[in-house]
This record gives C-alpha cells, sequence and structure tokens, in this order.
C-alpha cells in the first residue's frame, strides 16, 4: 500500500503472493531480478536460515542508505558544474545571437572590412558563427560519442581498458578508487555479518564491484581462499588496494573479525569519499565561474577595441 510506483506495487503483491502459497521471502524475490539484485536475494536467504531476518534487513536498509547517500553526493558535486556551464553557454548565444549581429556590420564598415578588424575580434566572431551555425553538430557528436562508448565498453577489452583509466585518470582516479574500495569493504561485511557463506559473499561482491579491474582482485581472492588460502593475498598482489585495506583484511582473518575490520575500512574510507567530494565541489565552482569569466572577458574585449578605435575617430 506504501509503494508509489505502480511497477513496484505490482512485484510486490506477487512477493506476497508466492510467501502466502508457501514460498519463501527470497525465492519470491529472485523471481524479480530487475528488482532484486544479488545481493539482497542472497542476504535475505542467509537471514531466514538464521532466523535473523529482521536484524538482516535492517542491515540491508542501512547498506541501501549508505549507498543512495553516496550516489547522491556525486550527483550534487556534479550538478553545480553542469548548470554554471549551462549558464555560461546561454549567456554567450545571447550574446551571439542579440548583440553582435547588431554592431558586427558598423565594425566592418569601419575598418574597411572584416580583416581591417582586430585579430581578438575576429575570432570573436568566428566564434560567434560556429556557435550559431554549428551548434546541430554538440548533440550530433554527443550521440556518437555516446555509442562509440557504448560499443567500447561492451568488449572485455575494451572495459578493462576503460575502467584502468578511470582508476589512473588525475584527481578522478583516486575518488573512484576510494568509492571501489569503500564498496567492496561495505558489501561484503554486510554479507558476512548476515551470516552469507564468504565464498558466496566475495562472488557477489565481484558482481557489484561496478570496475572490472577491481571484481578481477575480488575473483582471485574467491578463488584463493577456496583453495583455503587467505583473502588479503590476492587483494595486496592486484595493486588496486591500498595496504591499509590489505593490512586490517589480514588483521581480521589472524584474529576471527573479518567483519569488523571490514566495517572499520569501509568507514574510515567512505568518510574520505565524502570529503573529496567537498573539496572537488568547492574547487569546480570557483574554476567554472574562472572559465566563464575568461570567455565573456574575451568577447568584451573583442568587442571594445573597434569601439575604442571608433571612438578615436569621432574625436
Amino acid at each position: 500500500d506504501q509503494a508509489e510506483k505502480d511497477k513496484l506495487k505490482v512485484v510486490l503483491s506477487k512477493v506476497k503472493q508466492k510467501v502466502n502459497e508457501g514460498g519463501n521471502l527470497a525465492d519470491s524475490m529472485a523471481e524479480h531480478p530487475s528488482v532484486f539484485d544479488e545481493l539482497y536475494i542472497h542476504m535475505v536467504r542467509a537471514g531466514e536460515k538464521s532466523g535473523a531476518l529482521d536484524v538482516v534487513l535492517s542491515r540491508l536498509a542501512k547498506f541501501a542508505d549508505g549507498q543512495v547517500k553516496l550516489q547522491g553526493q556525486i550527483i550534487a558535486a556534479m550538478a553545480y558544474p553542469i548548470l554554471m556551464g549551462l549558464m555560461g553557454t546561454g549567456m554567450l548565444m545571447g550574446l551571439f545571437t542579440f548583440v553582435i549581429p547588431k554592431i558586427r556590420g558598423l565594425f566592418q564598415d569601419m575598418a574597411g572590412g572584416e580583416a581591417g578588424l582586430p585579430l581578438i575580434t575576429r575570432l570573436v566572431f568566428f566564434g560567434g558563427d560556429a556557435l550559431l551555425w554549428g551548434w546541430w553538430l554538440v548533440p550530433l557528436m554527443a550521440v556518437a560519442a555516446y555509442y562509440g562508448f557504448r560499443r567500447l565498453v561492451s568488449t572485455k577489452e575494451g572495459r578493462m581498458r576503460w575502467d584502468s583509466l578511470m582508476l589512473r585518470i588525475p584527481v578522478f582516479g583516486n575518488l573512484n578508487r576510494l568509492v571501489s574500495v569503500s564498496r567492496f569493504c561495505r558489501t561484503l561485511s554486510t554479507l558476512l555479518m548476515s551470516g552469507v557463506p564468504i565464498i558466496t559473499a566475495l562472488n557477489i561482491v565481484e558482481k557489484v564491484a561496478g570496475n572490472v579491474i577491481i571484481a578481477k582482485a575480488v575473483n582471485d581472492a574467491a578463488r584463493n581462499i577456496s583453495e583455503g588460502q587467505s583473502i588479503s593475498g590476492p587483494l595486496k598482489a592486484s595493486g588496486q588496494f591500498p595496504p591499509m585495506v590489505t593490512h586490517m583484511i589480514a588483521i581480521g582473518e589472524r584474529t576471527g573479525e573479518l567483519e569488523r575490520m571490514l566495517t572499520v575500512v569501509a568507514d574510515s574510507y567512505e568518510d574520505q569519499v565524502e570529503a573529496t567530494i567537498s573539496a572537488m565541489t568547492s574547487m569546480l565552482a570557483p574554476v567554472m565561474i574562472m572559465v566563464i569569466g575568461g570567455l565573456i572577458f574575451i568577447v568584451a574585449i573583442g568587442l571594445l577595441m573597434p569601439m575604442m578605435d571608433l571612438s578615436s575617430m569621432i574625436k
């Protein structure tokens, strides 16, 4: 009754019907993979088997809230720069559409043709023409880039290269790594505390890692532990996990407190992600203002120089 989306109402009604017919909750949810992913299903199944479904659902809700909060922080960090970019583009379009055409002819007549105008003025006029007459190329190029990107990441090699770049790119690479590592630790600790077997938990984490480089390291760890060895070895050998993470996992394995160590690491890295996003947001705002202000300054100088020449001629 509380579901606001019609699709979710239908799904929950079907889950309820299956449970009323004697089915368990996890199997009923598994019939709707577009709504409940493997993380949900395995945690609910573990909760049903252990008789602690209420505790597991509470952990799952807390985990989901944390993921939504993290996504919201990333979206919020990108919203302001995008808004500033759109506003700056709108201002430039207004100048080139309504202001410059009215004075362009006067400048050309005064200088005996456009060739007699200052270089910066000619560049401003050229940029305006390109913006007015070639604007349709921007969405066309965006669509082409989107489909090119989809085609690239659809191949195994292309996805490996892209995800590797996402971890190495300056500034954002560190943020991507922090997000992936915090997601790995939080997901694995939540699954283990809910009673999911460790190999099953690692297989789930591999699928929700969001980066094939990180996923490969997790897969190696799952294979390692199935052979009776440690998790920390393959994670350290991959070079993708910071030393603190692998050391804490190794300590957790030796002391039997792996879940608690993973939770500590997840808390630490989520705090770092939040601090990094806040710092980037605070830096992006003045950078965008400087870029947009610089473009408008160039346009203003390009228009002022012929006006100064005209003023000198009148004097």
